[in-house]
């Protein structure tokens, strides 16, 4: 897989999000933020689902990658991925962008100008996310 920049992308994009709309925030964690909304980049038309896995005991980033497959997504764009979540969205041809802040529809448009790169690996560790305690 290569790490270029691609030119103006289109196709499926699930951005990890604190609300339920593309002027919500994103979130900055994966498996357990608040939506995914996914987006066609093409045509804006967007979904917003709340994120099953939000409460898991472990296991969230697996689990929410699992999902966001399902969707048949081309790209993740989010703050941060761990490396469970990272594998599993690698091998399902899911190409992952970390880094992301601002709101969703900020995040699409840097997307459809071919402005973000995917991530060659996690961005912080398994734990990440986790509510204090768990």
């Amino acid at each position: 897989m290569c790490g270029e920049a691609k030119s103006a992308s289109g196709g499926k994009v699930c951005v990890t999000s604190e609300g339920n709309n593309l002027d919500s925030k994103v979130d900055p964690r994966f498996g357990r933020c608040q939506y995914f909304i996914f987006v066609d980049a093409d045509t804006s038309a967007f979904e917003a689902i709340q994120n099953p896995n939000i409460e898991s005991m472990g296991g969230a980033g697996i689990q929410s990658g699992q999902f966001v497959a399902e969707k048949k997504v081309k790209t993740v764009l989010t703050g941060n991925v761990g490396p469970n979540a990272f594998q599993t969205l690698q091998a399902a041809g899911i190409d992952v962008i970390t880094g992301i802040s601002g709101t969703v529809k900020e995040a699409i448009e840097k997307y459809k100008r071919g402005e973000l790169k995917p991530t060659q690996g996690p961005s912080v560790n398994s734990k990440f996310g986790m509510p204090p305690g768990k």
